[in-house]
């Protein structure tokens, strides 16, 4: 099982997260467009830490099982926390700058996503899988 934990400190933490999300999805047999859907949503969820938080960590490994090729992403930071969660999940709804689609676009992109927040300490997980053949 290989996994890779990255600082989110700067805008070229996002990228170093995406692309190493890409090389555990691309090494465990995933095609080009779930790597793809997978470097975006991290690309989201890693901007949100760094932008409303200040940084975080983003971690990548490898969940796979005998029948299911599975990469599992934590994004966690310990900024203010997300206020209103349901607001939060809504197109369209941001308290920044950007178009509203950071949380609901990850989860669209993803098979599993989960949120956890209170002050101090939020955490998005998600997971791309696919039966293995």
């Amino acid at each position: 099982m290989s996994s890779v934990r990255i600082e989110i400190q700067a805008p070229e933490d996002i990228i170093s997260a995406r692309q190493a999300a890409r090389e555990i999805a691309r090494k465990l047999g995933f095609k080009l467009a779930d790597q793809t859907r997978l470097a975006t949503a991290i690309s989201e969820l890693a901007r949100n830490a760094l932008q409303y938080a200040g940084g975080g960590t983003c971690s990548i490994s490898d969940a796979s099982d005998e029948g299911t090729m599975k990469v599992r992403v934590e994004v966690e930071d310990q900024g203010p926390g997300i206020a209103d969660v349901e607001k939060a999940m809504t197109y369209g709804f941001t308290t920044g700058n950007g178009l509203g689609a950071g949380l609901p676009g990850s989860r669209s992109l993803v098979h599993e996503f989960q949120l956890t927040t209170s002050p101090g300490n939020t955490r998005v997980t998600v997971a791309m899988m696919r039966r293995r053949l």
